[in-house]
């Protein structure tokens, strides 16, 4: 195994630039739902996937600003309905599910890109809803998630 020795026994101090991802930036995107103030996200690619994004975002009600990498996301009132014209764009749309669901105790997503659940990673987040007390249903190419109360629950 590679390893990393330091020697010298002085703190270190200093900072560096750690350049944006697309996986790690649409998660936290989705989770600027759940909060109604501003979230200030920096470092955000200029990706396709990013711009989908922020537009179920839009769609969802959150108002949104993107200079130069970095966005801001104010989401004070949302919808928990994301329409699948935006939502087919994209896999990552399933990240809203769990912030709307925390939310607003309710989401219907469209289905991403129209797929079916067992092709893709998208029955673990079924799975992981029906484990904290959600009520899950897929019918007409939709999923929905109902919690009026979730609980905690540990997941394998």
């Amino acid at each position: 195994m590679d390893k990393i020795l330091i020697h010298g026994g002085h703190p270190l101090s200093g900072s560096i630039k750690v350049s944006g991802s697309k996986n790690s930036s649409l998660p936290i995107l989705a989770a600027t739902l759940l909060t109604r103030e501003p979230c200030i996200v920096h470092r955000v690619p200029d990706l396709s996937d990013t711009h989908y994004m922020l537009q179920i975002l839009i769609h969802l009600g959150a108002q949104v600003e993107r200079a130069s990498g970095t966005v801001t996301v104010a989401a004070e009132n949302v919808q928990s309905v994301a329409p699948y014209d935006v939502v087919r764009k994209m896999r990552a749309s399933v990240c809203v599910l769990g912030p709307l669901l925390g939310r607003c105790k309710e989401a219907t997503v469209s289905m991403p890109g129209g797929c079916v659940i067992g092709d893709r990673p998208i029955d673990l987040h079924l799975k992981g809803f029906e484990a904290l007390g959600a009520a899950v249903r897929v019918e007409g190419g939709n999923i929905k998630v109902f919690a009026p109360k979730l609980r905690g629950a540990v997941i394998n």
